[in-house]
């Protein structure tokens, strides 16, 4: 049988430089794709909370009504 072979700490960050890469290719490439679903997305419940605040608004807003004598 033969040893293994020791893992050093330039082994260890080589492997982890590696992932890195990989990962920040991966984020790269889904950042636009992130980006542009999140300002999708906040419009549509800026959207949703204006329409709610309208109706909310009229449903409970008195009529008032000034008449002259």
């Amino acid at each position: 049988m033969s040893q293994p072979s020791r893992i050093d700490r330039s082994d260890i960050e080589a492997k982890v430089a590696e992932i890195e890469a990989a990962l920040r290719g991966d984020v790269d490439r889904a950042k636009p794709s992130i980006v542009a679903t999140g300002i999708v997305v906040s419009l549509l419940v800026l959207a949703i909370a204006y329409f709610f605040g309208r109706r909310v608004g009229t449903k409970r807003s008195a009529i008032v009504e000034v008449k002259r004598i």
